[in-house]
Formats: C-alpha cells, sequence, structure tokens
C-alpha cells in the first residue's frame, strides 16, 4: 500500500524521530536524530577539546554545568510554525519543543573558571584542562602519651 505524499518513506520512523530530525509531513530538516549531540573529544596533550554538534539550537539555550566532577551540556529547543492562508485560517500548525544532555567525567580538580566554551554555528566546543587527581594522604595522628 502506498502512503500519501504528506509522509515520508517511513511513516513510524518519522513519527518517532519527532521532533529532532528526519523528514515529517514532506518538510525535511537539515539535521537528524543523529547529528543532534554528536561529540569528538580531541587530546591536546594539556588539555581535552569537546566539539558538540547542537543543530538548530540558539546559544542562549545551551547550559554547561560543572558539578562533583561532571560536566554536563544540556540543550532544548521549541519551535513554532504557523502558516495561514489569505483569509487568516491555519493551513499548518506545528509545534514542537524538547531537551537533551550528556555528562562527561572531567575530574574533581577541574573548576568552573578552568573550562572555556564558544558556541558558533551550531557548534559547541569547550577547553578543559587536564588536571592530576591528587591522592588522598592518611594523615598520621598521634596520640600524646603521658607520664
Amino acid at each position: 500500500m502506498l502512503m500519501p505524499s504528506i509522509f515520508g518513506e517511513n511513516l513510524i520512523d518519522d513519527f518517532f524521530d519527532f521532533p529532532f530530525g528526519g523528514s515529517h509531513y514532506g518538510y525535511h530538516r537539515s539535521h537528524s536524530q543523529s547529528d543532534l549531540m554528536k561529540t569528538d573529544i580531541r587530546d591536546q596533550g594539556q588539555s581535552y577539546e569537546i566539539t558538540m554538534n547542537l543543530p538548530g539550537v540558539k546559544k542562549e539555550d545551551v547550559k554547561a554545568e560543572l558539578q562533583n566532577g561532571y560536566l554536563t551540556i544540556s540543550a532544548t529547543s521549541n519551535s513554532s510554525k504557523d502558516e495561514k492562508d489569505d483569509q487568516g485560517r491555519y493551513i499548518r500548525r506545528e509545534r514542537y519543543s524538547g531537551s537533551c544532555s550528556r555528562s562527561f567525567y572531567v575530574g574533581d580538580q577541574v573548576t568552573q573558571e578552568d573550562i572555556r566554551a564558544r558556541f558558533e554555528d551550531g557548534t559547541l566546543k569547550l577547553q578543559i584542562p587536564k588536571k592530576e587527581e591528587k591522592p588522598a594522604v592518611d594523615e598520621k595522628r598521634y596520640i600524646a602519651i603521658e607520664g
């Protein structure tokens, strides 16, 4: 059975990919779900460079948080597309919102001030210095013996 042309090639996949990708109702998006938050991590000797794809996400909708040695990047996306005919009646009205996040362990020694972040053209780049974990030192405590 043929599907109407308003749907993509695979109706079920299209339905479950929404809102972050695929082909929906005949309108093609420039990215797919697999492109969202695709991350490259490069070892640069004294630091790590994290490059993360966030297509269609605005800078103000991206958050980076450092807590207990974990760097968490989260992004939200809200969109509304209204199309009306000559009399102001809706022909199409789509709304979606979504969020996603990823966490990376960077170590307890890295502080918020150590991390540099830049967002440009849908790509987030972070520079994270390598810091050695300080081993817990057993501090010997002696009890004074009188006598």
